[in-house]
Protein backbone atom coordinates (compact mmCIF):
# COMPACT_ATOMS: atom_id res chain seq x y z
CA UNK A 1 0.00 0.00 0.00
CA UNK A 2 1.51 3.51 -1.45
CA UNK A 3 -0.51 5.51 1.64
CA UNK A 4 -1.81 3.98 4.52
CA UNK A 5 -1.08 6.61 6.63
CA UNK A 6 -5.03 7.12 8.08
CA UNK A 7 -5.51 3.01 7.79
CA UNK A 8 -6.94 1.82 11.14
CA UNK A 9 -7.92 -1.84 10.30
CA UNK A 10 -7.73 -4.38 7.08
CA UNK A 11 -10.31 -5.36 5.17
CA UNK A 12 -11.18 -8.61 6.01
CA UNK A 13 -11.37 -9.84 2.25
CA UNK A 14 -7.51 -9.94 2.59
CA UNK A 15 -7.57 -13.59 4.74
CA UNK A 16 -8.98 -15.13 1.56
CA UNK A 17 -5.78 -14.21 -0.32
CA UNK A 18 -4.22 -17.26 0.04
CA UNK A 19 -1.78 -17.21 -2.78
CA UNK A 20 -0.44 -13.42 -1.37
CA UNK A 21 2.90 -13.39 -0.60
CA UNK A 22 4.08 -10.20 -0.02
CA UNK A 23 2.29 -8.17 2.15
CA UNK A 24 3.82 -4.53 2.81
CA UNK A 25 2.16 -1.84 5.15
CA UNK A 26 4.68 0.29 5.82
CA UNK A 27 4.10 3.87 7.41
CA UNK A 28 0.41 2.72 8.80
CA UNK A 29 0.79 5.05 11.66
CA UNK A 30 -2.94 4.44 12.95
CA UNK A 31 -2.82 0.80 12.51
CA UNK A 32 -3.41 -0.33 15.99
CA UNK A 33 -3.43 -4.12 15.61
CA UNK A 34 -3.35 -6.76 12.80
CA UNK A 35 -6.37 -8.81 12.46
CA UNK A 36 -7.28 -12.66 13.51
CA UNK A 37 -7.68 -13.72 9.95
CA UNK A 38 -4.46 -12.94 9.44
CA UNK A 39 -2.95 -16.21 9.67
CA UNK A 40 -4.94 -17.40 6.95
CA UNK A 41 -2.40 -16.22 4.96
CA UNK A 42 -0.78 -19.64 4.66
CA UNK A 43 1.90 -18.20 1.57
CA UNK A 44 2.78 -15.35 2.99
CA UNK A 45 6.76 -14.87 2.99
CA UNK A 46 7.37 -11.10 3.58
CA UNK A 47 5.65 -8.79 6.00
CA UNK A 48 6.73 -5.66 6.39
CA UNK A 49 5.32 -3.31 9.06
CA UNK A 50 7.75 -0.87 9.60
CA UNK A 51 6.93 2.66 11.12
CA UNK A 52 3.56 1.18 12.19
CA UNK A 53 3.72 3.68 14.98
CA UNK A 54 0.52 2.98 16.86
CA UNK A 55 0.83 -0.76 16.22
CA UNK A 56 0.62 -2.33 20.15
CA UNK A 57 0.71 -5.61 19.69
CA UNK A 58 0.99 -8.87 17.17
CA UNK A 59 -2.12 -11.54 17.31
CA UNK A 60 -1.62 -15.03 18.53
CA UNK A 61 -2.71 -15.74 15.02
CA UNK A 62 0.59 -14.42 13.28
CA UNK A 63 2.05 -17.85 14.38
CA UNK A 64 0.30 -19.39 11.94
CA UNK A 65 2.40 -17.65 8.78
CA UNK A 66 4.00 -21.35 8.34
CA UNK A 67 6.14 -19.65 5.06
CA UNK A 68 7.07 -16.39 6.35
CA UNK A 69 10.54 -15.60 5.70
CA UNK A 70 10.81 -11.74 6.92
CA UNK A 71 9.36 -10.32 9.58
CA UNK A 72 9.53 -6.52 9.48
CA UNK A 73 8.66 -4.21 12.33
CA UNK A 74 11.34 -1.63 12.56
CA UNK A 75 10.06 2.03 14.72
CA UNK A 76 7.18 0.54 16.03
CA UNK A 77 7.43 2.25 18.62
CA UNK A 78 4.20 1.30 20.68
CA UNK A 79 5.17 -2.19 20.23
CA UNK A 80 5.71 -3.77 23.97
CA UNK A 81 5.78 -7.63 23.63
CA UNK A 82 5.72 -10.14 21.06
CA UNK A 83 3.29 -12.92 21.45
CA UNK A 84 4.44 -16.56 22.66
CA UNK A 85 3.43 -18.02 18.54
CA UNK A 86 6.23 -16.01 17.15
CA UNK A 87 7.99 -19.13 17.82
CA UNK A 88 5.67 -21.31 15.28
CA UNK A 89 7.58 -19.57 12.48
CA UNK A 90 9.56 -22.24 11.40
CA UNK A 91 10.82 -20.83 8.09
CA UNK A 92 11.58 -17.26 9.38
CA UNK A 93 15.18 -16.20 8.41
CA UNK A 94 14.83 -12.13 9.17
CA UNK A 95 13.51 -10.19 12.01
CA UNK A 96 13.59 -6.61 12.30
CA UNK A 97 12.61 -4.63 15.35
CA UNK A 98 15.01 -1.62 14.76
CA UNK A 99 13.84 1.37 17.21
CA UNK A 100 10.79 -0.82 19.16
CA UNK A 101 11.77 1.93 21.53
CA UNK A 102 9.02 0.34 23.88
CA UNK A 103 10.01 -3.46 23.62
CA UNK A 104 10.95 -4.50 26.81
CA UNK A 105 11.53 -8.38 26.76
CA UNK A 106 11.92 -11.16 24.09
CA UNK A 107 9.63 -14.43 24.42
CA UNK A 108 10.98 -17.22 25.53
CA UNK A 109 9.68 -19.11 22.07
CA UNK A 110 12.12 -17.04 20.40
CA UNK A 111 14.75 -20.29 20.87
CA UNK A 112 12.63 -21.98 18.38
CA UNK A 113 13.38 -20.03 15.76
CA UNK A 114 15.41 -22.73 14.01
CA UNK A 115 15.79 -20.78 10.46
CA UNK A 116 16.12 -17.78 12.21
CA UNK A 117 20.03 -16.22 10.64
CA UNK A 118 19.60 -12.46 11.25
CA UNK A 119 18.07 -11.12 14.32
CA UNK A 120 18.12 -7.42 14.35
CA UNK A 121 17.21 -5.10 17.46
CA UNK A 122 19.34 -2.12 17.23
CA UNK A 123 17.93 0.91 19.15
CA UNK A 124 15.62 -0.85 21.79
CA UNK A 125 16.04 1.36 24.37
CA UNK A 126 14.10 -0.68 27.02
CA UNK A 127 15.28 -4.00 26.18
CA UNK A 128 17.44 -5.06 29.50
CA UNK A 129 18.01 -8.86 28.74
CA UNK A 130 17.80 -11.47 26.14
CA UNK A 131 16.32 -14.58 26.47
CA UNK A 132 18.31 -17.68 27.57
CA UNK A 133 16.65 -19.23 25.07
CA UNK A 134 18.46 -17.53 22.40
CA UNK A 135 21.02 -20.00 22.56
CA UNK A 136 18.91 -22.55 20.76
CA UNK A 137 18.93 -20.51 17.81
CA UNK A 138 21.70 -22.11 15.72
CA UNK A 139 21.15 -21.27 12.56
CA UNK A 140 21.61 -17.68 13.67
CA UNK A 141 24.18 -15.63 11.87
CA UNK A 142 24.45 -12.09 12.55
CA UNK A 143 22.67 -10.51 16.05
CA UNK A 144 22.64 -6.30 16.10
CA UNK A 145 22.34 -4.70 19.39
CA UNK A 146 23.63 -1.72 18.57
CA UNK A 147 22.24 1.38 20.81
CA UNK A 148 20.15 -0.70 23.37
CA UNK A 149 21.22 1.44 26.27
CA UNK A 150 19.79 -0.36 29.16
CA UNK A 151 21.44 -3.53 27.91
CA UNK A 152 24.32 -4.46 31.17
CA UNK A 153 25.16 -8.54 29.87
CA UNK A 154 24.44 -11.12 27.29
CA UNK A 155 22.91 -14.15 28.52
CA UNK A 156 26.03 -17.19 29.43
CA UNK A 157 24.05 -19.49 26.55
CA UNK A 158 25.15 -16.76 24.12
CA UNK A 159 28.52 -19.32 23.46
CA UNK A 160 26.29 -22.03 22.22
CA UNK A 161 25.44 -19.83 19.04
CA UNK A 162 27.33 -21.79 16.86
CA UNK A 163 26.96 -20.29 13.39
CA UNK A 164 27.01 -16.45 14.68
CA UNK A 165 29.22 -14.68 13.08
CA UNK A 166 28.75 -10.87 13.74
CA UNK A 167 28.18 -9.98 17.24
CA UNK A 168 27.16 -5.83 17.10
CA UNK A 169 26.99 -4.17 20.83
CA UNK A 170 27.77 -0.59 19.54
CA UNK A 171 26.77 2.34 22.12
CA UNK A 172 25.24 -0.03 24.24
CA UNK A 173 26.41 2.47 26.90
CA UNK A 174 25.72 -0.11 30.43
CA UNK A 175 27.07 -3.28 29.08
CA UNK A 176 29.91 -3.83 31.00
CA UNK A 177 31.38 -6.80 30.55
CA UNK A 178 31.64 -9.71 28.35
CA UNK A 179 31.30 -13.06 29.64
CA UNK A 180 33.86 -15.91 29.08
CA UNK A 181 31.75 -18.19 27.22
CA UNK A 182 31.70 -15.50 24.59
CA UNK A 183 35.03 -17.28 23.72
CA UNK A 184 32.79 -20.41 22.28
CA UNK A 185 31.61 -18.74 19.19
CA UNK A 186 33.91 -20.40 16.87
CA UNK A 187 32.34 -18.83 13.76
CA UNK A 188 32.70 -15.17 15.22
CA UNK A 189 34.00 -12.90 12.33
CA UNK A 190 33.04 -9.63 13.72
CA UNK A 191 32.46 -8.40 17.39
CA UNK A 192 31.47 -4.48 17.44
CA UNK A 193 31.68 -2.90 20.87
CA UNK A 194 32.58 0.40 19.42
CA UNK A 195 31.09 3.42 21.88
CA UNK A 196 30.62 0.86 25.22
CA UNK A 197 32.16 3.14 27.50
CA UNK A 198 31.25 0.94 30.52
CA UNK A 199 33.76 -1.71 29.27
CA UNK A 200 36.51 -1.95 31.54
CA UNK A 201 37.99 -5.42 30.15
CA UNK A 202 37.88 -8.12 27.97
CA UNK A 203 37.74 -11.96 29.06
CA UNK A 204 41.05 -13.98 28.44
CA UNK A 205 38.43 -16.35 26.54
CA UNK A 206 38.45 -13.87 23.52
CA UNK A 207 41.28 -15.00 22.37
CA UNK A 208 39.65 -18.40 21.64
CA UNK A 209 38.18 -16.77 18.46
CA UNK A 210 40.20 -18.59 15.78
CA UNK A 211 37.98 -17.04 12.87
CA UNK A 212 37.68 -12.90 14.37
CA UNK A 213 38.38 -10.82 11.29
CA UNK A 214 37.40 -7.81 12.94
CA UNK A 215 37.56 -6.31 16.42
CA UNK A 216 36.28 -2.88 17.08
CA UNK A 217 36.73 -1.06 20.54
CA UNK A 218 36.61 2.70 19.60
CA UNK A 219 35.53 4.72 21.94
CA UNK A 220 35.54 2.20 24.62
CA UNK A 221 36.89 5.17 26.99
CA UNK A 222 37.04 2.85 30.46
CA UNK A 223 38.95 -0.30 28.85
CA UNK A 224 42.69 0.39 30.42
CA UNK A 225 44.27 -3.03 28.27
CA UNK A 226 43.52 -5.42 26.05
CA UNK A 227 44.47 -9.45 27.78
CA UNK A 228 47.60 -11.01 26.39
CA UNK A 229 45.63 -14.34 24.50
CA UNK A 230 44.71 -11.29 22.22
CA UNK A 231 47.74 -12.33 20.34
CA UNK A 232 46.07 -15.96 19.81
CA UNK A 233 43.62 -14.30 17.28
CA UNK A 234 45.30 -15.87 14.16
CA UNK A 235 42.95 -14.39 11.59
CA UNK A 236 42.66 -10.88 13.08
CA UNK A 237 42.74 -7.96 10.44
CA UNK A 238 41.62 -5.05 11.61
CA UNK A 239 42.15 -4.09 14.89
CA UNK A 240 40.15 -0.91 15.86
CA UNK A 241 41.06 1.13 19.58
CA UNK A 242 40.74 4.47 18.58
CA UNK A 243 39.32 7.05 21.32
CA UNK A 244 40.33 4.52 24.06
CA UNK A 245 41.09 7.19 26.34
CA UNK A 246 41.84 5.00 29.52
CA UNK A 247 44.19 2.48 27.33
CA UNK A 248 47.83 2.95 28.76
CA UNK A 249 49.48 -0.04 26.62
CA UNK A 250 49.44 -3.08 24.56
CA UNK A 251 50.10 -6.41 25.55
CA UNK A 252 53.96 -7.60 24.10
CA UNK A 253 51.74 -10.33 22.82
CA UNK A 254 49.59 -8.16 19.75
CA UNK A 255 53.01 -9.04 17.67
CA UNK A 256 51.69 -12.46 17.30
CA UNK A 257 48.61 -10.79 15.50
CA UNK A 258 50.33 -12.67 12.23
CA UNK A 259 47.24 -11.53 9.69
CA UNK A 260 46.83 -7.95 11.11
CA UNK A 261 46.47 -5.20 8.28
CA UNK A 262 44.68 -2.20 10.17
CA UNK A 263 45.58 -1.29 13.47
CA UNK A 264 44.00 2.04 14.91
CA UNK A 265 44.89 4.12 17.68
CA UNK A 266 43.78 7.40 17.12
CA UNK A 267 42.90 9.29 20.03
CA UNK A 268 44.53 7.24 22.42
CA UNK A 269 45.49 9.79 24.69
CA UNK A 270 47.00 8.03 27.97
CA UNK A 271 48.83 5.41 25.49
CA UNK A 272 52.69 6.11 26.38
CA UNK A 273 54.99 3.09 24.38
CA UNK A 274 54.53 1.03 22.28
CA UNK A 275 55.85 -2.96 22.49
CA UNK A 276 58.83 -3.91 20.83
CA UNK A 277 57.15 -7.16 19.42
CA UNK A 278 55.34 -4.53 17.02
CA UNK A 279 57.83 -4.95 15.02
CA UNK A 280 56.89 -8.36 14.22
CA UNK A 281 53.42 -7.20 12.39
CA UNK A 282 54.19 -8.34 9.37
CA UNK A 283 51.06 -7.97 7.30
CA UNK A 284 50.38 -4.78 9.04
CA UNK A 285 50.07 -2.09 6.19
CA UNK A 286 48.34 1.06 8.28
CA UNK A 287 49.35 1.73 11.56
CA UNK A 288 47.20 5.04 13.12
CA UNK A 289 48.65 6.97 16.12
CA UNK A 290 46.99 10.03 15.34
CA UNK A 291 46.67 12.43 18.50
CA UNK A 292 48.27 10.15 20.98
CA UNK A 293 49.56 12.85 23.21
CA UNK A 294 51.50 10.87 25.38
CA UNK A 295 53.21 8.69 23.42
CA UNK A 296 56.64 9.53 23.95
CA UNK A 297 58.36 7.10 21.32
CA UNK A 298 58.05 5.07 18.70
CA UNK A 299 60.20 1.41 19.92
CA UNK A 300 63.15 0.92 16.81
CA UNK A 301 61.13 -2.69 15.67
CA UNK A 302 59.14 -0.40 13.80
CA UNK A 303 61.24 -0.54 11.24
CA UNK A 304 60.47 -4.17 10.47
CA UNK A 305 57.36 -3.55 9.23
CA UNK A 306 57.48 -4.68 5.70
CA UNK A 307 54.30 -3.98 4.47
CA UNK A 308 53.94 -0.85 6.40
CA UNK A 309 52.16 2.01 3.66
CA UNK A 310 50.76 4.41 6.16
CA UNK A 311 52.06 5.98 9.67
CA UNK A 312 50.17 9.11 10.38
CA UNK A 313 51.53 10.84 13.32
CA UNK A 314 49.69 14.32 13.54
CA UNK A 315 49.59 16.02 17.02
CA UNK A 316 51.40 13.08 19.09
CA UNK A 317 53.02 16.57 20.67
CA UNK A 318 55.16 14.26 22.99
CA UNK A 319 57.21 12.17 20.23
CA UNK A 320 60.40 13.44 20.30
CA UNK A 321 61.20 12.37 17.26
CA UNK A 322 61.09 8.99 14.93
CA UNK A 323 63.41 5.97 15.40
CA UNK A 324 66.21 6.38 12.76
CA UNK A 325 65.00 2.77 11.47
CA UNK A 326 62.09 4.35 9.86
CA UNK A 327 63.86 5.47 7.01
CA UNK A 328 63.47 1.28 6.15
CA UNK A 329 60.40 1.65 5.21
CA UNK A 330 60.71 2.90 1.82
CA UNK A 331 57.30 2.56 0.40
CA UNK A 332 55.78 4.21 3.86
CA UNK A 333 53.91 7.76 4.16
CA UNK A 334 54.49 9.39 7.25
CA UNK A 335 52.12 12.29 8.10
CA UNK A 336 53.82 14.27 11.04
Amino acid sequence: MNDCSSLQELPTSIGQLSALRNLHLNECSSLQELPTFIGQLSALTNLHLNKCLSLQELLTSIGKLSALRNLHLNECSSLQELPTSIGQLSALKDLHLNECSSLQELPTSIGQLNALQNLYLSSCSKLQKLPTSISQLNALQNLYLSSCSKLQKLPTSIGQLSALQTLQLNYCLKFKQLLISIGQLNALQNLHLEGCSSLQELPTSIGQLSALRNLHLKKCSSLQELPTSIGQLSALQNLHLNECSSLQKLPTSIGQLSALRNLHLRDCSSLQELPTSIGQLSALQNLHLNNCSNLQELPTSIGQLSALQNLPLPRCSNLEESPTSIGQLSVVQTFI
